[in-house]
């Protein structure tokens, strides 16, 4: 089987050696197109490819009706917006990603940002510490799992709300699981969001909800720009002079924004997944995933189902 790898922002060399080792140890054939600049070497690449690993690149319906022979496609990260999957579906293509592969290097940056913010951006004015202070941290998957291992070597307070996971499950790791969104943005003096980008929860984060926090509270998104409510945000920021939003995913009203001074904060690019440990983690994830679906049909991280 054709395996390609397409990723006009490449993997580091310890991923693409690990993802090579992989697949041509299982008898498949890896194929590499990096640093393209022209959609077109991608539907020229993916023609004859069974397989097919990227990582923020388009898997568009241009794309899928070029691959003719394509089986499947694994994303090298958590989210996987990037790809058609309702079209791959379609076409009979399993679309998989790699969700955990990326989780300690999103949460570490949550920490990192937040003391950051916490500390007046250091500006070298005075600050605040994180020991004592309620964090909420809204889902509670695998980022959210380690921002709570996190949060305790800080001598944080930890709460949590996601709709799909257990109760026990969350207040098993000392973690207190709050009934409701609402009540999470209401009780916590800072609200890390790991949410994924669906229908229900798109522009969710709004003026109403982000009006509710307590003074001097900080929003912190690692999860997805489409979650805010943009517009909202920037209203009740105007209104309320004491709330700080910090992002690694610039927003599209970031020139906005950036007139909270002081208050404001986004990385130049996602930074979440941009560590060394997490590039290979899931480089080699996709490949041992594609290995396994061709061996033995095995789709257990497939999202198109």
């Amino acid at each position: 089987m054709k395996v390609l790898v397409a990723t006009e922002k490449p993997f580091a060399a310890a991923a693409v050696d690990g993802i090579k080792k992989e697949i041509e140890g299982a008898g498949n054939e890896l194929v590499l197109l990096e640093k393209y600049t022209d959609v077109q070497d991608l539907l020229n690449a993916v023609k004859d490819a069974d397989a097919l690993i990227v990582r923020s690149d388009k898997v568009n319906a241009a794309v899928l009706d070029a691959a003719e022979n394509l089986r499947i496609v694994v994303r090298a990260g958590a989210g996987y917006d990037n790809i058609d999957i309702e079209y791959a579906k379609k076409k009979n293509v399993v679309v998989e990603n790699t969700p955990g592969q990326n989780s300690n290097a999103v949460a570490e940056l949550v920490f990192g940002l937040l003391v950051f913010a916490c500390r007046s951006f250091y500006s070298g004015k005075t600050g605040n510490e994180l020991k004592g202070k309620k964090i909420g941290i809204l889902a509670y998957g695998n980022v959210g799992r380690n921002v709570a291992r996190i949060a305790k070597g800080f001598g944080m307070e930890l709460y949590a709300y996601d709709a799909f996971c257990p109760k026990e499950a969350i207040e098993k790791d000392g973690v207190v699981a709050v009934d409701s969104q609402d009540k999470l943005f209401t009780d916590c003096d800072i609200v890390s969001l790991h949410i994924p980008a669906t229908p229900q929860t798109v522009k969710s984060i709004n003026k109403e909800l982000v009006g509710k926090m307590k003074k001097n509270a900080i929003i912190i998104n690692t999860a997805r720009k489409e979650v805010i409510d943009e517009a909202g945000l920037l209203e009740i920021m105007k209104v309320r002079t004491d709330l700080k939003y910090i992002t690694d995913i610039k927003p599209d009203a970031d020139a906005e924004f950036q007139t909270f001074e002081g208050r404001y904060y986004s990385t130049p690019k996602k930074m979440g997944a941009q560590t060394a440990e997490a590039n290979i983690n899931a480089g080699i994830a996709a490949a041992v995933q594609i290995n396994a679906y061709f061996k033995d049909g095995c789709t257990k991280f497939q999202v198109n189902k």
